[in-house]
């Protein structure tokens, strides 16, 4: 006599995640009342949750018109759908569902976080007193995000204090969400170490994930973990991570540490000129001459000796021609190397070039050695 209950049960295991659970509720009533908008609605967004958009939209479909005629759930709807289909059609419908449903404002910012929109993601955000677990993540995305941009520490700071209110919540702390907050919220602070303890804790979860592998990798990277960061930065195939500046510099001291220094120059190579790839320059330099790969060293402080004179550079150069020249003596390194060394001293203009090149020519005239 009370069938209609068994979608309110249904609905509130879908609230719990209990997705299976409410699919099999829900089809009691389904199996007598099969063209109840609500109930078909939920069945789909169970179907979303438990496989994919492309199941859900099969399972909705035949209501869109339904809805339309009757005028009743058709906004819930067409919002629905637009989910299913990974934001498409996001501008043409959220905006107008803003004050009518509820999650519209919340998929709408992201929908602007994924177009990197991330002052239109704030503005529709910063009135909105979070009363959810998922409002205060958002808010936290947004916020990091918006910081980020703008090198913002208020908005870092707010971000962290979201992440931290989730992660640590009795309801929270244990769930992959929760854990996921707790990263964000250590991560904003710099705390790496405490990152890989919650990151660690959920990795089967996010194998292919390529967001969690980058923040993961990146954490990997800034404790030292080298060997490990380079596994997991290859492991991304996103190709907008790949080209962000962070993923490549990362991912060059990683091969530098992990002696594969050609690798990191080859990332250098691939870099059109910029701020960025004279950064990277930079990075790969020091790393370089850190790790003893003076070769590697010496080419990159020369070149940036050349994209811009300091004298500081041409120190650097200098250092890691002489550490090369060292490596050649004790046998470390090829006596072949000496001819590239040469030519980067005649790239010189300061004195002290000539004079290491007529040292290093007389070492080798010594030793009836050619350089070529």
């Amino acid at each position: 006599d009370n069938i209609a209950l068994n979608v309110y049960v249904a609905l509130c295991y879908y609230k719990l995640d209990y997705y299976d659970v409410s699919q099999e509720v829900l089809g009691i009533y389904l199996n007598q009342y099969s063209d109840s908008v609500i109930a078909t609605n939920l069945k789909a967004c169970n179907h979303f949750r438990l496989y994919n958009g492309a199941a859900a939209e099969s399972e909705i479909r035949g209501i869109v018109d339904q809805s339309a005629n009757a005028g009743f759930g058709h906004d819930l709807v067409k919002h629905n759908l637009v989910v299913f289909r990974n934001g498409q059609g996001a501008m043409q419908v959220f905006p107008s569902l803003v004050d009518v449903v509820p999650e519209a404002r919340l998929n709408l910012v992201v929908h602007h976080l994924k177009q990197d929109d991330n002052k239109e993601a704030y503005d529709l955000l910063k009135d909105l007193q979070p009363a959810v677990p998922q409002e205060y993540i958002l808010k936290g995305v947004v916020n990091a995000s918006l910081g980020q941009e703008l090198n913002s520490s208020e908005h870092i700071k707010t971000a962290e204090e979201c992440f931290q209110l989730v992660g640590s919540s009795a309801s929270e702390c244990d769930t992959i969400p929760g854990r996921q907050c707790m990263a964000a919220a250590f991560f904003l602070a710099g705390q790496f170490e405490e990152v890989l303890v919650y990151l660690t804790s959920i990795k089967s979860y996010f194998h292919s994930d390529d967001t969690f592998n980058f923040n993961y990798a990146q954490a990997k990277t800034a404790c030292e973990h080298y060997k490990e960061a380079e596994e997991i930065f290859l492991l991304i195939q996103d190709l907008k991570i790949k080209n962000d500046y962070v993923y490549v510099s990362n991912l060059a001291r990683c091969y530098v540490m992990n002696k594969k220094p050609q690798l990191a120059w080859e990332l250098y190579l691939k870099m059109e000129t910029s701020s960025e790839s004279f950064n990277l320059l930079l990075l790969i330099a020091n790393d370089c001459y850190r790790m003893g790969e003076f070769w590697y060293a010496a080419k990159a402080f020369d070149m940036l000796d050349r994209l811009e004179p300091n004298p500081e550079f041409w120190e650097g150069k200098r250092g890691a021609i002489v550490g090369v020249f060292q490596g050649v003596i004790a046998q470390r390194f090829s006596v072949d190397m000496l001819g590239d060394v040469l030519q980067l001293l005649r790239n010189s203009t300061s004195n002290q070039a000539d004079q290491i090149a007529k040292v290093i020519r007389k070492w080798a005239k010594d030793r009836r050695l050619t350089i070529i």
